[in-house]
């Protein structure tokens, strides 16, 4: 599939459910700090997205935060009850959730229908209102209410979250990296 029948599948599967969505489209944003202008925009927080797996690469999560959380995969793995997870690759992005890297995000889920993919979901996230993801591709986002979101779309997709907790200070680094 191309990334506009991608989106278009996210797009289609959100209208069948009966799921109201804005959408902004923009310059490609493959960084979260590119984000926030968009979540301003939106009136929704965008949400921090990681794909990861374990050296056997036998699973796979995707973790989706608040956007200010800094990732320790030592924690999330101890929560998550798996050896130590790290960024899994490109095409496990690809053959997993439909997606690439800088555009990886929940939507993806609705290309999982096996449930491959195990979710884990920042407890943060609860009561911030609406949320923004990308449509699998990182130049639209697009936002619906966090009810929708926990209560229409995940379970349509068949993926039960696991909620976790990040500690420590808020990532403040200046230093932009990538996020995949």
């Amino acid at each position: 599939m191309t990334e506009s029948e991608i989106r278009a599948a996210v797009y289609a599967r959100l209208d069948a459910l009966g799921i109201a969505y804005r959408v902004a489209r923009h310059a490609p944003a493959a960084h979260i700090d590119d984000c926030a202008e968009i979540g301003r925009r939106l009136g929704a927080t965008v949400c921090k997205n990681y794909f990861l797996t374990t050296k056997s690469r036998r699973v796979y999560c995707l973790c989706v935060a608040r956007p200010e959380v800094r990732l320790r995969t030592s924690d999330l793995s101890r929560q998550a009850g798996t050896p130590r997870l790290s960024f899994a690759g490109e095409d496990d992005m690809a053959s997993k959730l439909n997606t690439r890297p800088g555009s990886v995000s929940p939507m993806g889920l609705l290309f999982d229908p096996d449930g491959c993919v195990r979710l884990l979901v920042d407890e943060g996230l609860r009561g911030l209102g609406d949320l923004a993801f990308h449509p699998c591709d990182n130049t639209e986002t697009l936002a619906m209410s966090e009810d929708d979101f926990f209560n229409r779309f995940l379970p349509a997709t068949g993926h039960v979250p696991q909620f976790v907790t990040f500690s420590g200070r808020p990532f403040e680094d200046t230093t932009r990296f990538d996020i995949l």
